[in-house]
């Protein structure tokens, strides 16, 4: 059974820092790729960052310049480091892989990490 698991959500002030990590787990062959989403109160889950094997990378417009995602491929493993924080950063942030398992191919998702920038 494939878990995803996200740590390192909290708390934070604008101009801050937070770093987010998404463990993927269990009987695995093969991540086509991972990304971060966020839903923020009242509105759609939103794509952050993702990131595939070959490790490009794709950033929404809003994160550009401020957040970085990396990926640990021996750990299946993907980090997002995100500075200078905002207050329209908050929301419930998501860890969502594509990838294949007994299965096959599916998609899933992290229970989510909150996080909360104030002014």
């Amino acid at each position: 059974q494939v878990q995803l698991v996200e740590s390192g959500g909290g708390l934070v002030q604008a101009g801050g820092s937070l770093r987010l990590s998404c463990a993927a787990s269990g009987t695995i062959f093969r991540i086509n790729s991972m990304g971060w989403y966020r839903q923020a109160p009242g509105k759609q889950r939103e794509l952050v960052a993702g990131i595939n094997t070959g490790g490009s990378t794709d950033y929404a417009d809003s994160v550009k310049g401020r957040f970085t995602i990396s990926r640990d491929n021996a750990k299946n493993t993907i980090y997002l480091q995100m500075n200078s924080l905002k207050p329209e950063d908050t929301g419930v942030y998501y860890c969502n892989a594509d990838l294949y398992s007994f299965r096959g191919r599916g998609s899933y998702w992290g229970q989510g990490t909150q996080v909360t920038v104030s002014s």
